[in-house]
């Protein structure tokens, strides 16, 4: 560890691992406000071009798990590196799609790229001094959600300026540039987990996720009691059961279970699982309200694609600026204290949707309690991820907490669709009553993610190895003191 402390130089790393994050972030929302263009532009119909969205979230819940266990066996750089690759090659691939087809295969290499965040996540812990670890995992956490909010704010512009397909070459040029310097100044993590991949759970994980999130993402088309999606349940259900079965019988398990049975773990693995279910669901409707005519809907602002970006700014830079001084408050506070504190601001913030949207300060207004609870809640969340685990487990364990947060979201999206859509006007538009109803669900959902933040550990215990300070940084981090292996 001390030559690799001596070999790094913090400041370089942070830029590069935020450049690539914030590249793969702002891919997650930027196609967002303009799929209705992308249709028409692709000719092709609203149902299929959904899985530009819908392929690119499959792809990266499906091989983060994976690319962070290669990571933590193989080395971070290097998996990092590779992800940035592949993010470049699906961006330019997207760019000169001629078809659909091409465009939903680009957008599943794009997806790989969520393995670059455990890796990230990792090189921290392993690089930094441990004062500082903290801090830079929760603005890189933050990172992702900021690039999410970004994006929607960025694509009209773009499109105005420039044209859809630019939403692709910008993140492209970002990638290159990170990519190239993550090669030449990141220095390679010392720390290598044994062991080889396990291929039966990576195929089982990979099978559950894709009939899950497929349900969900098509459940508000198909129908929630229809055949093929109770059949999809129903598989994912079975083939997650394979796969802890064969995860607890494999040598080298792609998750350990026992980890994952931490307190620590599986608490901020709950509060990320209905964080995701309320930002998802938020950044993908909320302009779609503000965009409302008015005039026809009775509720709305008639906004266009720029203009309903702009409404979500303040959750942007809300995140950010929380994120850049969410290490002090944690010192301070307690990570677990930060993670109630946002989830309970990010509540409030749902209400103000749900019962007080008719004025534009009003969306300002919430657009920014939302970037201060989430912010908080997703720095802190990360810190005491890394705080829980053993270095060689920081990868597997920070991409599958993210991971969860991407299955959230997808659970957000489409249970908000099903309840938008249920109530439908003689104009064939939404309903007010169908928001006010899925904002307020979204409420209740970080209600009760600040109730689970509440079951999360306040007593670090000091893991083998590593330095009495560190664990002392780390424990602080955590919102609780140290005590040894015995308990002492």
């Amino acid at each position: 560890m001390a030559m690799g402390l001596a070999r790094s130089r913090p400041p370089v790393t942070f830029a590069v691992l935020a450049s690539g994050i914030g590249a793969f972030a702002l891919l997650q929302s930027l196609v967002v406000p303009v799929l209705t263009t992308v249709q028409h532009e692709l000719r092709t119909s609203q149902d299929t071009v959904t899985w530009v969205l819908t392929a690119y979230l499959l792809s990266a819940a499906i091989m983060t798990p994976i690319l962070g266990r290669i990571g933590d066996m193989t080395g971070k750089k290097r998996v990092f590196v590779a992800t940035l690759a592949a993010l470049a090659v699906g961006s330019l691939l997207a760019a000169l799609a001629p078809s659909i087809g091409v465009m939903i295969v680009a957008r599943v290499i794009q997806g790989f790229a969520g393995g670059m965040l455990p890796c990230a996540f990792g090189i921290i812990r392993d690089e930094f001094p441990a004062d500082k670890v903290g801090g830079a995992v929760g603005l890189l956490a933050s990172l992702t959600a900021i690039g999410a909010g970004l994006g929607i704010v960025l694509a009209g512009p773009i499109v105005d300026a420039l044209s859809w397909r630019w939403l692709f070459w910008l993140p492209m040029i970002l990638t290159v540039v990170a990519g190239a310097c993550a090669f030449l100044f990141v220095p390679e993590s010392p720390i290598r987990a044994p062991g080889r991949i396990s291929w039966l759970p990576a195929i089982l994980l990979s099978g559950w996720l894709v009939a899950l999130l497929v349900a969900l993402s098509e459940a508000p088309l198909w129908g929630w009691r229809s055949g093929k999606v109770l059949g999809l349940i129903a598989a994912a259900v079975l083939l997650a059961a394979g796969w802890l079965a064969a995860e607890l019988r494999a040598a080298t398990p792609l998750i350990d279970m026992k980890m994952m049975r931490l307190t620590a773990v599986w608490t901020n693995n709950l509060v990320a699982l209905l964080i995701g279910i309320g930002m998802y669901a938020t950044f993908a409707f909320l302009p779609e309200f503000v965009q409302t005519p008015r005039a026809i809907a009775g509720y709305g602002f008639t906004a266009t694609i720029t203009r309903s970006g702009l409404m979500l700014l303040p959750s942007a830079v809300a995140m950010f600026f929380v994120g850049m001084f969410a290490g002090r408050l944690a010192r301070r506070f307690g990570g677990k204290a930060l993670v109630v504190a946002g989830c309970l601001v990010g509540a409030g913030a749902m209400s103000v949707l749900a019962f007080a949207h008719q004025q534009q300060w009003q969306i300002y207004l919430s657009s920014a309690l939302m970037g201060v609870g989430f912010g908080l809640a997703f720095s802190a969340m990360s810190a005491l991820i890394v705080a829980a685990v053993p270095p060689s487990q920081t990868g597997v364990a920070s991409g599958m907490n993210a991971n969860i947060r991407n299955i959230g979201g997808s659970i957000g999206s489409a249970v908000m669709a099903s309840i938008v859509t249920s109530q439908l006007a003689a104009s064939g538009l939404p309903k007010e009553a169908g928001y006010t109803t899925g904002f307020a669900v979204m409420t209740c959902g970080l209600v009760l993610a600040a109730l689970a933040g509440l079951l999360m550990p306040s007593v670090r215990r000091m893991r083998p190895g590593g330095s009495e300070a560190e664990h002392a940084e780390l424990a602080m981090l955590a919102g609780g003191t140290v005590v040894g292996d015995d308990g002492e």
